[in-house]
């Protein structure tokens, strides 16, 4: 049981899982990824309040198809995943601004099922202020605004009020290498009740130029996006890095069958980060890697899930298959 306390603000509850363990998850990330020889931050980091907003700008982009194509999905396809789950409760992983999350919650609303949204983000801004909104837009609805990291947090998850469907929305499963998607679809299936689901988006393999576009926009969004993690650790480490200094690559890595966002160094530096008493030197040219993200096929996702002990039960899709959402519920045993 969390020892953080659970705050009541109407049909509103907040518990901030973040402040209860002091904040270790940057400065040990730092630790230890900067000392690598490919030195490397998870992704997680880009996103504090400015960095989640710069975000919201690249899902409005014309080369950031997955956005788009996901909401499309679930604009078809809601009504019968809600009839199919019979869910009365949502959960969605990672929340952001819960835009595509209301595609859902008016589908469980039609349907005269909806109890209660429980939003898990490491922004505290962007769960406190969704959920304000939500509340005004869905009269008696409840919402349990979980702030913190869905890697380490998900013990602190409310019991289920009714049959719950888990969204894990965007692709962000590709954010993990396969060691760790293997981890974290088996945290998520521990989960799951007999009257649980789980909602997963996956960006699918396709051409090298509409990946590598997706990720470097002509705008240079996403190339602000990727640097806004050196403000995040200059302002949460006292680090003294210089994000102009770096420039924004995106490749994709056809071996792993994954796009990978990396910050090249134009130049020698060396940079302090004194909250954590260390010193990092980064070459000319040297990269930090800070974002993967795989792309899957029906097959691959279809394996992991079994793996991870569930069962690949609906798959839907675009007509140019660029993204998928699947279904899954836990696997007899």
């Amino acid at each position: 049981m969390s020892t953080s306390a659970i705050r009541r603000a109407g049909r509103v509850t907040f518990e901030d899982a973040l402040g209860s363990d002091g904040g270790r998850t940057l400065a040990d990330d730092a630790r230890h990824g900067l000392t690598q020889t490919l030195k490397q931050l998870p992704p997680k980091h880009l996103y504090d309040t400015r960095g989640a907003a710069l975000f919201d700008r690249i899902c409005e982009l014309p080369e950031y198809y997955p956005t788009r194509t996901e909401r499309a999905i679930l604009e078809r396809a809601a009504a019968e995943l809600i009839a199919t789950t019979g869910a009365g409760e949502l959960v969605e992983l990672g929340s952001g601004s819960a835009v595509k999350t209301r595609l859902l919650l008016d589908a469980m609303a039609a349907a005269g099922t909806l109890q209660r949204f429980v939003a898990v983000d490491v922004t505290e801004q962007v769960v406190r202020v969704g959920a304000a909104e939500l509340t005004r837009e869905y009269p008696g609805m409840h919402v349990h605004g979980l702030i913190g990291d869905f890697e380490r947090h998900l013990d602190r998850l409310p019991a289920p009020s009714a049959p719950r469907l888990v969204a894990f929305l965007g692709g962000t499963i590709g954010n993990f290498d396969a060691a760790g998607r293997r981890r974290f679809l088996r945290l998520v299936a521990g989960l799951l009740g007999d009257d649980d689901h789980l909602l997963l988006g996956t960006d699918l393999v396709k051409d090298r130029a509409t990946l590598e576009a997706a990720y470097d926009d002509a705008e240079g969004v996403t190339a602000e996006f990727n640097r806004n993690v050196l403000h995040v650790l200059n302002r949460e480490l006292g680090a003294n890095f210089d994000p102009s200094s770096f420039h924004h690559v995106a490749r994709f890595d056809a071996e792993h069958e994954w796009i990978e966002m990396r910050l090249r160094a134009r130049e020698a530096q060396e940079v302090a980060l004194p909250a954590i008493g260390l010193t990092v030197r980064f070459a000319a040219g040297e990269e930090m890697r800070t974002e993967i993200s795989a792309k899957f096929t029906r097959e691959r996702v279809a394996a992991e899930l079994t793996a991870a002990g569930l069962r690949l039960s609906a798959w839907h899709t675009d007509a140019s298959e660029w993204f998928a959402l699947s279904l899954a519920s836990r696997a007899a045993r």
